[in-house]
């Protein structure tokens, strides 16, 4: 932890700033981690297996991997060379095959990690649950808030679980906020503002695809699923994110963590009572259907909050929650917490419309009054926090794997993900239809 004066964070000027002048000599919030999911044997470690091995779900298998309570004995992918892949990551004993059912089927695995396209969520979870795994499914949970109202009930009718992969509720440093929010560090929340922004290809879905990817390497047809049926397009399989069709956009992609994030720290678990998004394709004319710059207003109860989110400026991951009483702020691998009073420091400058001699005696007055006061009350300097990124999976695994042997509860289950992601759909309603959606 390291704290800062007020007057050098105000020469900075914000709390993303601030971050650039944390020492790698301060205590940072890693060493206060205590590790968890020790297994004890190999007997107890977790049968997993991976569904859909693409740029995320080779990220999650890269990391569970290496969780010493969790075992990966299958990994399942419509095109045939993500299961060579899968063999890399996991090893040559690592079953592979085109249909998840057959995973499904297997009595010995536990527990499947599911991170296919957005429009094949619900009907893989549903499946697993209805063959008994537990199912730490990629987010946005659902494609549809329909989708995501009949996975809840598949979970109501099943004694297995969902957990949702927003990350951030599984952070060191959401979990500082989160310990600052219920503190009543920032009093009453008033306001919430959100942004993240991208420049580049790759940060716009402009994915390379594979060289040898064709309809004998991939399960086209299935791949499509309730999609009405088109031509194999290389273009579309890799890019995916950007159409309506499959994905669910910058909404999905980005702003469900920004909003998992800020729900988990403020335990706001419900769906906005409206949402106001506007936007437009205005970069990134390659065939998209989905906007390249989203600006969402949303409204939980009197508590406004604003999501900014683009491809075409890069800008700071940051999540900001206002009170009356001070300012959290996550940004990038920092929380700062920014206390203030509400109160006047200093006699009003309305005092610049007065002549010389009354503005000094009521100057003079004003501190006779206020000087010790202030005093006694005198604000605490600004603190920040370091902490491991938040983009870190290691820690959601970990709590999934801890989950599925102990069947303690999960940190983002079936309800919260899907409150978060009915968010989104919400922000996306708003976008295509132009008006003010309502829950």
């Amino acid at each position: 932890m390291t704290e800062f004066s007020r007057r050098k964070f105000l020469q900075v000027g914000s709390g993303a700033a601030v971050g650039s002048m944390v020492s790698g000599k301060q205590m940072a919030l890693s060493q206060e981690h205590v590790a968890r999911g020790q297994a004890s044997s190999d007997g107890d470690r977790v049968r997993f297996a991976s569904i859909g091995i693409g740029i995320q779900g080779s990220t999650l298998l890269r990391s569970a991997v290496t969780l010493p309570q969790a075992e990966c004995v299958a990994a399942c992918d419509l095109y045939d060379g993500r299961h060579t892949l899968a063999r890399e990551i996991a090893g040559p004993a690592v079953k592979t095959m085109r249909r998840y059912q057959e995973i499904l089927d297997d009595k010995n695995i536990e527990c499947v990690i599911v991170a296919v396209p957005d429009h094949w969520h619900k009907k893989i979870t549903v499946d697993a649950l209805s063959a008994g795994k537990d199912v730490y499914v990629e987010k946005p949970m659902s494609h549809s808030i329909a989708e995501g109202e009949e996975m809840i009930r598949a979970v109501k009718q099943s004694k297995n679980f969902v957990q949702v992969g927003s990350q951030r509720v599984s952070s060191l440093l959401f979990g500082k906020a989160k310990e600052l929010y219920d503190g009543g560090a920032i009093g009453q929340l008033t306001q919430v503002e959100l942004q993240l922004g991208r420049n580049s290809p790759s940060g716009a879905w402009q994915y390379p695809w594979p060289s040898d990817v064709s309809p004998q390497t991939l399960d086209w047809d299935t791949w499509l699923d309730s999609v009405p049926k088109r031509p194999f397009d290389p273009e579309t399989f890799a890019r995916w994110r950007r159409l309506r069709e499959f994905g669910t956009g910058m909404a999905g992609d980005l702003m469900v963590h920004l909003l998992s994030g800020t729900q988990f720290t403020a335990s706001i678990n419900a769906i906005p009572d409206k949402a106001l998004s506007v936007g437009g394709i205005f970069r990134w004319k390659d065939g998209r259907n989905m906007p390249d710059l989203q600006v969402t207003t949303f409204t939980y109860g009197q508590i406004p909050v604003t999501v900014r989110l683009t491809l075409q400026t890069e800008t700071p991951e940051v999540t900001r929650l206002m009170g009356q009483k001070g300012i959290i702020e996550l940004s990038n691998s920092s929380l700062t917490f920014i206390p203030q009073s509400g109160l006047d420091t200093s006699p009003s400058y309305g005092l610049n419309g007065f002549p010389a001699a009354m503005r000094a005696a009521y100057e003079k007055q004003w501190h006779t009054e206020h000087d010790a006061e202030l005093e006694k009350y005198a604000l605490p300097d600004i603190t920040m926090w370091r902490g491991p990124s938040w983009d870190d999976v290691k820690p959601h695994l970990t709590n999934f794997f801890d989950a599925v042997r102990t069947r303690k509860p999960v940190v983002e289950d079936v309800v919260f993900g899907h409150h978060a992601a009915a968010a989104c759909h919400m922000a996306n309603t708003s976008y295509f239809e132009g008006k003010v959606i309502t829950a």
